[in-house]
């Protein structure tokens, strides 16, 4: 192993002695921290001193077309500094995506930073040469860039673009909130910190059909954290803060990086003001790391969808644990409470200032809006004779010689292996096991949770879902239904530390 890839690789400097295929080295790190906290050096704002933004919608072009431009930007997060970012069109969160089932979209990427990236459309059931594959990459104009210098493995073939590409969309999934992020080889992770991700909302005749709240009374909340240097900007432990050269984190932030100031839409601990009436929260987990555990002051939540559509009917929740890249559709109803009430969403998991995410002002009256309705969409499932393979994928921490990785079935990412071969249009039953927190997500297919532990799922487990949150020492059962393209994709740890640490691996729709 040469010089530089020897300082890359996973130094927890804990012990990982194998039991039943996972290390157990992380046995003091199983509570519910899922990451190491990144401390600000500036001084916090107060919470709810900023009001909630919405991010932009994305205009097409022409019709079916868009054109997104990565660029470098100067905006204000902490009141009274600046802090650059790395934005789809400048903006952190990038524009909104509000698109239609069965009617195609073209997505024009232009890459104007100063290194590489590849977008994702995570949620999409999408061609293999638009789903963002990590080493498919668009090279920023007269960028010196040398592919795979410092990786953390061999890469025999890289796709390069010369300052764009187009990824196409086909849409031909039902209505769901998805959202799109970095997803370069090595690098997404400090990527997507800098500011690279957005909300993509798919809608359909079915969801038409429903009275759900709608225009101002539909929220997008893309929950995140991040820590600030003292002058605003955004702090990270990168190796090589160029992102050109070593990737990877210094020291115990390999298992994980969580900053210290909750943003919402990109503001700290913002409020909004609503009428006291019914409102559709559109709930994003863009953490690198961070679980939340939320739970609303004086109201609860009516779930009625999950990462890839609706649920077949609403289910009650007091609280919902959401992990990186997670999503939940929720309604809340604020005509419950007076006007004039300030009710605060919390986060379980959380202290000292994290424990808080946003605060709601219920400020004004409105007409009895939307109800909750009896029933959303026509449940589909699939039946234990629909099964034709079982598969497990072990998720952990594993000694690579002298050296720790993290790895799927003790292997690291080789971007030319493959782990599975599953046919299109074939459901598999597919088992997850864990030695830590590892939000396991995967890309193009749809699954159902079966199981937890050999119990029967949890409440936030139900519908159709890409990422399941894989909890320390857990084994979680999956059907998984691979309908919509043949190719090559990916099943990978969406902590995204772990994912830039090699905790990823292929898989073949034939």
């Amino acid at each position: 192993m040469n010089g530089v890839r020897r300082r890359t690789v996973l130094r927890l400097g804990v012990a990982a002695a194998a039991t039943a295929g996972l290390a157990t080295g992380c046995a003091a790190l199983t509570g519910e921290q899922a990451g190491t906290t990144l401390r600000s050096d500036l001084t916090p704002p107060e919470p709810f001193r900023v009001r909630l933004p919405i991010p932009a919608t994305a205009e097409p072009v022409s019709p079916g077309r868009f054109e997104v431009t990565q660029r470098v930007a100067d905006v204000e997060i902490i009141p009274g500094t600046t802090t650059r970012v790395w934005g789809y069109d400048g903006t952190f969160p990038g524009p909104t995506f509000d698109v239609r089932r069965g009617e195609p979209v073209t997505v024009t990427i232009h890459n104007e930073l100063p290194a590489p990236t590849s977008t994702h459309l995570h949620g999409g059931v999408t061609p293999a040469d638009s789903d963002g594959y990590p080493t498919d990459l668009i090279v920023p104009t007269g960028l010196d860039f040398e592919p795979g210098h410092g990786s953390h493995m061999e890469v025999k073939e890289w796709r390069l673009h010369d300052g764009s590409r187009e990824y196409e969309y086909p849409l031909d999934q039902p209505a769901a909130t998805l959202w799109y992020h970095d997803h370069r080889m090595d690098f997404t992770a400090p990527q997507v910190w800098r500011g690279l991700a957005g909300m993509f909302l798919i809608r359909d005749d079915d969801e038409d059909r429903l009275d759900l709240p709608r225009g101002e009374y539909e929220l997008p909340l893309m929950l995140c954290d991040r820590a600030f240097e003292d002058d605003g900007s955004f702090k990270y432990p990168s190796i090589d803060d160029s992102l050109l050269g070593v990737p990877g984190v210094e020291g115990d932030y390999h298992q994980g990086v969580e900053g210290d100031v909750i943003l919402v839409n990109g503001a700290p601990w913002p409020e909004a003001s609503v009428a006291n009436t019914m409102y559709r929260l559109r709930l994003l987990n863009a953490s690198n790391a961070r679980r939340f555990e939320l739970a609303m002051d004086e109201v609860g939540f009516t779930q009625i969808g999950s990462d890839s559509g609706l649920l077949p009917q609403p289910q009650e929740l007091e609280t919902l644990t959401i992990a990186p890249a997670e999503r939940f559709d929720v309604l809340v109803d604020f005509s419950q409470v007076p006007v004039g009430t300030r009710v605060v969403l919390r986060n379980r998991l959380g202290s000292d200032g994290t424990d808080v995410v946003m605060r709601f002002h219920v400020d004004r009256e409105a007409e009895s809006g939307a109800a909750v309705p009896r029933r959303l969409v026509e449940p589909a499932t699939m039946t234990p004779d629909e099964v034709v393979a079982a598969r497990t994928f072990a998720f952990a921490l594993t000694n690579q010689g002298d050296h720790q990785m993290w790895t799927i079935n003790g292997r690291p990412f080789d971007p030319e292996q493959s782990l599975a071969s599953p046919r299109l249009d074939t459901v598999e039953r597919w088992t997850f096991t864990s030695d830590f927190h590892h939000p396991v997500h995967v890309h193009m297919a749809h699954f159902q949770v079966l199981t937890r532990n050999g119990k029967p799922p949890a409440p936030e487990d139900a519908g159709w879902k890409d990422t399941v949150d894989l909890r320390p020492y857990e084994v979680v059962e999956v059907a998984i239904k691979f309908s919509g393209h043949r190719g090559r994709y990916m099943i990978h740890c969406h902590n995204l530390e772990h994912e830039d640490m090699a905790m990823m691996a292929n898989f073949d729709v034939v």
